[in-house]
């Protein structure tokens, strides 16, 4: 199993780029300034591929993001297996139902050292360097390096689409890439309080690292 936190990693920064649509004409800094700036609440479709350093394996996989700024996001997997992420703006848990463990840290420790601190309102200039990419794949890009090195990224590529987020593609420290794609995103639409709060299921294993 890999470690948690590698597999959180990619869901995290989506947590913390998804926005609101952009006039087409705008470019993808412009883009991603008002994705931070703008959002507060969003839900999405998204398929997760991570692919190996030297691109000899990959493994797919698919759920539903829904997020309210400040903090508060949950995803949750429904292919190839289930496994549910919830942040609820003090704690970060992670439920695994096929062993019925529950994994929970305290958020503010658990995204500090990610792009997700861009969830919490964090000036992007400050944390990132940011600079456009060529067009490709039909998409306007955004690369983004961290400025502190202690988050396990070399750097991720925010792709957008007429102005609205469409991709993010992360590569870690290792060379991985874990390529996030979004489909059916809505935005600023009242989403119900509840989807932020996590109950421990009956008898499941609590691990606190």
């Amino acid at each position: 199993m890999r470690p948690l936190f590698d597999r959180l990693r990619p869901l995290l920064v989506a947590a913390a780029l998804l926005g609101v649509p952009l006039a087409a004409q705008a470019d993808a800094l412009a883009a991603l300034q008002a994705f931070v700036r703008d959002a507060r609440t969003g839900s999405a479709e998204f398929t997760q591929t991570v692919t190996t350093p030297d691109g000899s394996r990959r493994r797919t996989s698919s759920g539903t993001f829904e997020f309210s700024r400040p903090n508060r996001f949950r995803f949750s997997y429904t292919a190839p297996f289930e496994q549910l992420i919830v942040a609820d703006g003090q704690r970060l848990w992670v439920y695994d139902p096929d062993l019925n463990q529950v994994i929970s840290r305290k958020q503010s420790s658990a995204l500090s050292a990610t792009p997700a601190a861009l969830l919490a309102g964090a000036q992007i200039e400050r944390d990132f360097k940011l600079s456009a990419e060529p067009a490709r794949d039909g998409l306007e890009w955004v690369k983004a390096v961290p400025k502190q090195a202690d988050g396990g990224f070399e750097s991720l590529r925010i792709g957008f689409r007429n102005g609205e987020l469409a991709a993010v593609d992360i590569t870690d420290s290792l060379g991985q890439r874990s390529l996030l794609q979004f489909r059916e995103l809505k935005l600023n639409r009242p989403l119900p309080a509840d989807r932020w709060v996590f109950t421990v299921p009956k008898g499941a294993d609590v691990i606190q690292p």
